[in-house]
């Protein structure tokens, strides 16, 4: 293996290897905020379609992605062990297909009809996920086999984050501000590039002669379901109000015209904040970090809770502190994670297996956020565009009160089995 594969992560975590290695965060943001915030709108709001059926067509398919994901890390474990450009490859091929299956989502052939709208939403989001899905575990499992201590594995997760962040809020302005159509055309220029710097960055360790292809591995590890379950609750926490915040936005504060302001600033907040997180964990460590970043969220949302039409300068506050918490999510649930693998015995064998699961739990955030919250909007009485106070009041009880309790039940068992049994 060459002297860049084998230098410590604490290296291969800054400067251009940093960037080589988290260049597809930027692209794979780009992409996933439309796909998880803007398209249930879109489709609402272009075509007509009805929320509860919208919200059953993205269950499903979200299932079915995070169903897959298992089997995808498996099957990245053993293009890792491989070589590290045999998982190149499977990244390259399915970009092919990702941008592609992004475009056709957003310009669908067809154009009436309700069911057929539905049909084709339902079958390119399986494929755009598939592709999304192989493109992002091979990322994570890549970065985790860079291993290092708790400061090294958050550096390395910054900078995939901290991209992603970059990605993020370039796709929050750039439709509104080009359009939809040259959305896609940079997304697909953004993917190619960012492959392109990962061709040349820091190999990823194979340290196990004979490794292991149980998908049921990770769960042999005590740590592992139980960081799974603080992670699957606080990301609930968090996809329900991404699900809902241009409703949030639109019929609640009467601020359409504000949407590029608000998630912009957000974004950005997220993205300034990584660094900052990343320092923190050096004083804190990683778990009592995300703790406090949980405990921000929770603060600024119960805040959004007494807004109301109008607030535009307060909703851009709570957008920015919002944000900040936000950049612990990012930047220290996978950081984790890479530990645990670390400790089990399993680093430079089976990433890809954790990762997997990992994302299922994802998938499973999202798919739960779009299936459960949009239908039950809609049976009390909610639908884009409506007046009425008692649907408004559904309205932010979702967005705003659901993800606090969430969140204080996360914290609670992040405290419970990481921070106290770690005393």
């Amino acid at each position: 293996m060459s002297a860049v594969a084998t230098s410590t992560s604490s290296t291969t975590a800054r400067g251009w290897d940093g960037l080589r290695y988290g260049a597809p965060g930027f692209p794979l943001a780009f992409v996933a905020l439309p796909l998880y915030v803007a398209l249930p709108n879109h489709y609402a709001a272009e075509f007509g379609v009805p929320l509860a059926a919208l919200g059953a067509v993205l269950l499903a398919a979200r299932l079915l992605d995070a169903l897959i994901d298992p089997w995808i890390g498996r099957w990245a474990d053993a293009l890792l062990d491989r070589s590290a450009h045999a998982a190149w490859l499977a990244m390259a091929g399915a970009a092919v297909v990702l941008a592609l299956g992004f475009r056709g989502l957003f310009f669908p052939l067809v154009s009436t009809g309700t069911a057929a709208l539905l049909a084709w939403c339902g079958i390119l989001l399986v494929v755009t996920y598939l592709a999304y899905s192989v493109i992002s575990v091979i990322h994570q499992a890549w970065g985790a086999r860079l291993g290092g201590d708790e400061p090294a594995r958050a550096t390395v997760v910054a900078w995939r984050e901290g991209l992603a962040l970059c990605g993020v809020l370039v796709a929050s302005v750039l439709p509104s501000m080009a359009g939809l159509q040259t959305s896609t055309v940079v997304f697909a220029i953004a993917l190619c590039l960012a492959l392109a710097l990962m061709r040349q960055a820091p190999a990823p360790r194979r340290l196990a002669l004979f490794p292991s292809r149980s998908l049921r591995l990770p769960f042999s590890t005590p740590a592992f379901p139980r960081l799974l379950a603080v992670y699957l609750l606080n990301g609930i926490a968090s996809a329900v109000p991404a699900t809902l915040v241009l409703f949030f936005i639109r019929d609640r504060l009467q601020a359409t015209a504000y949407e590029p302001l608000f998630l912009a600033s957000y974004f950005a907040a997220a993205a300034v904040s990584v660094p900052l997180w990343v320092r923190l964990v050096a004083r804190l460590g990683l778990a009592r970090s995300w703790l406090a970043g949980m405990a921000l969220s929770v603060l600024v949302f119960a805040w959004a809770a007494a807004l109301s039409a109008g607030d535009v300068a307060a909703y851009t506050a709570i957008c920015v502190m919002s944000g900040i918490a936000l950049g612990a999510d990012l930047a220290l649930p996978a950081a984790l994670l890479a530990g645990v693998v670390q400790q089990a015995g399993h680093a430079g064998r089976a990433e890809g297996a954790y990762f997997g699961w990992w994302n299922f739990a994802t998938k499973l955030n999202l798919a739960l956020a779009a299936g459960i919250a949009l239908p039950v909007l809609q049976l009390f009485g909610y639908a884009p565009g409506t007046t009425s106070a008692p649907a408004l009041q559904a309205l932010t009880a979702a967005y705003c009160v659901l993800p606090c309790v969430m969140k204080l039940i996360a914290a609670a068992l992040l405290w419970r089995y990481w921070i106290k049994e770690s005393r």
